[in-house]
């Protein structure tokens, strides 16, 4: 399967999820490109322009033509030749030629950047958008180096293709033709030596574009390899100092760093090598102009000033058939990096939005009927049949991998049903928009994030704008305005990345809070208080039981304190529902559950034993 996705990045840049980036912006690069062209006329007829003062102006013209596109200079209007009056006319002519040139040029640029800064900040905006719209699963197949790499430097790498290779290969083109168009007006001998020398030239720069490729593709990787190594680093930084093993760490980053150095020394062996083969054809190329030139002079052929300008077209030829080379090679970075960008905008989600959504939940009723989910050959959820009607409060119990979280997640279609139904207000819930839906429900997840923000601005992520006495009310009844208080800035206290400086606890307790304050008719609470005490977790869940009676309530724990209240209890082993019921019911049955309490209340009491204990030593 990577495999065959990486084929898939390789193939192009122009599928339609990169094509419609390119669409608006043509008409302004086909302006820019004309600009350019006119700028670079100019460029091209100032060695013409330049073989008449040599010939008319430093000679007296008995050995030259017409004077060619600048006859009007040479008629003695402006001017006899090796005249002062004809000099300041050729140089007035070269100056603004060479002013306009400049303005051209300078329109032609700030333009095409800024037409490509706007190409940038649009596939920027997409491309974060296809990351918060796909589902969890498929952006699991990247790592974060990947992905860091795709929606930072590979975008930068497709603008330059954009707004600098394409715009220097036309113009490089754009040169050829019209150099060759003056070499052969002027004499046909002078394009000899671009002939002979152009198919060498052309064979050298089909091995420089596959060998630049290769090596693209290698420094990319290696990027990406990279940015995961540090990012990964950064994470676990307490991790690694608990289990004091940096100089692990070190050597797995020197290694990472060697590759990547090895690719970019492969880069620039490649670029030198490739460098010094057309360097020599262009020098030879000059030298063989130089003397080819002589030769018509001697013979009669030429005026030394057209010999002069004819020299300089070929080394215009060769020099841009060089530039063509140059360009074509940082064509293979950008191509490799527009593939990859165009692989993950077409990269499609497992949860799919629906067609026709419905508008309106008329009553959040959640039934669930012979629900099945299945994933990669795998039945993660077997037949599970459900009615919670609103406000009904339902304990999920199991061992780890038995499900729980996946029936969970099941409800707000991070997962799908892959067989069965599940029904809110009475219609299934993918006929809802996934913003509709997920409007419905408040989910604590286990794995508890919280941005680099104030406390404040946490809790109140769902609903920015809320009041501040909705956000105290939330972290009272999440017991989490006690330690709140006593930080140094309270709620505008900042907390780091993830985090950084709260206990396991606090930050559940201040994403409970974050849940609360979201107001949802239904909350789902998967595993959010294992980092919690037993008393803690009794007074936090008696508090949502007195502050949110109506709401809607699902419970995911491994210990039975969380879920003895609920109204039912489910107990899931291998993705199957084996026990139901009240507590009380389930206890009385003997099963699973009650030898699990049986365990949990010994445990309990022993310690409570080994407290008083210690209390009387």
């Amino acid at each position: 399967m990577q495999k065959q996705r990486v084929q898939k990045e390789e193939c192009g840049v122009f599928g339609y999820g990169m094509r419609r980036f390119w669409k608006r912006h043509i008409p302004c690069a086909v302006f820019c490109q004309i600009i350019g062209f006119l700028a670079i006329g100019m460029e091209l007829l100032l060695p013409l322009l330049s073989a008449l003062f040599v010939d008319y102006v430093l000679e007296d013209g008995t050995s030259a033509g017409s004077g060619g596109i600048f006859s009007f200079l040479v008629g003695g209007r402006f001017g006899e030749p090796q005249t002062w009056r004809l000099f300041f006319s050729v140089a007035a002519v070269f100056a603004v030629f060479v002013v306009l040139r400049e303005i051209l040029m300078y329109v032609r640029n700030v333009l095409f950047q800024y037409n490509g800064l706007c190409m940038e900040n649009e596939l920027r905006d997409a491309t974060y958008k296809k990351l918060v719209e796909l589902d969890s699963r498929t952006v699991a197949d990247y790592n974060t180096g990947e992905l860091l790499t795709t929606l930072s430097s590979d975008i930068i790498s497709f603008k330059e293709l954009y707004s600098r290779t394409l715009l220097t290969l036309g113009d490089s083109f754009f040169v050829l033709i019209v150099s060759c168009v003056i070499l052969a007006l002027n004499s046909a001998w002078m394009l000899l030596l671009p002939a002979v020398i152009a198919p060498a030239l052309l064979a050298a720069l089909v091995c420089y574009m596959r060998a630049a490729r290769r090596v693209s593709q290698r420094i990319r990787t290696c990027n990406a390899a990279m940015n995961l190594t540090v990012q990964e680093n950064i994470n676990a930084v307490r991790l690694i100092r608990s289990f004091s093993n940096e100089a692990y760490e070190e050597n797995k980053f020197d290694a990472v760093n060697a590759e990547l150095r090895g690719a970019y020394c492969e880069q620039v062996n490649i670029s030198s090598r490739y460098g010094l083969l057309f360097n020599v054809i262009r020098q030879a190329a000059y030298i063989a102009t130089v003397a080819l030139g002589t030769l018509l002079v001697l013979a009669g052929e030429f005026a030394i000033g057209i010999m002069t300008a004819a020299v300089t077209y070929v080394l215009k030829v060769m020099d841009h058939l060089t530039q063509i080379g140059n360009s074509m090679y940082q064509l293979q970075f950008y191509l490799v990096s527009g593939g990859r960008i165009r692989s993950f905008l077409e990269r499609k989600s497992r949860i799919q939005e629906p067609e026709c959504p419905v508008r309106g939940i008329a009553s959040p009723d959640i039934v669930l009927k012979d629900v099945s989910v299945t994933e990669d050959g795998k039945a993660l959820l077997k037949h599970i049949d459900l009615q919670v009607p609103y406000g009904k409060k339902v304990g999920v119990m199991g061992g780890t991998g038995s499900g729980k979280s996946v029936l969970l997640k099941s409800l707000v279609r991070i997962y799908d049903a892959t067989e069965g139904c599940i029904e809110l207000g009475g219609k299934d819930i993918r006929s809802y928009s996934l913003e509709e839906l997920r409007s419905e429900f408040s989910y604590v997840f286990q794995d508890v994030f919280l941005f680099s923000n104030t406390i404040n601005a946490n809790i109140s992520f769902a609903v920015p704008k809320v009041r501040s006495e909705a956000v105290r009310k939330a972290a009272g009844a999440a017991q989490a305005s006690a330690f709140i208080e006593t930080l140094p800035d309270g709620y505008d206290t900042i907390v780091g990345e993830r985090g950084f400086g709260l206990s396991g606890g606090q930050k559940q307790r201040v994403s409970i809070a974050r849940a609360l304050v979201k107001d949802s008719p239904v909350l789902i609470f998967d595993d959010a208080t294992s980092a919690l005490d037993v008393d803690t977790e009794r007074k936090l869940m008696q508090n949502i039981r007195e502050n949110y009676p109506e709401r809607t309530v699902f419970i995911a724990a491994h210990r039975v304190s969380a879920v003895e209240d609920c109204d039912e209890i489910l107990y899931l082993q291998d993705g199957e529902i084996i026990e139901r019921g009240t507590f009380a019911e389930l206890i009385e049955r003997g099963g699973v559950f009650a030898q699990i309490w049986k365990l949990q209340t010994a445990s309990a009491e022993l310690e409570e034993e080994t407290e008083e204990t210690e209390v009387c030593r």
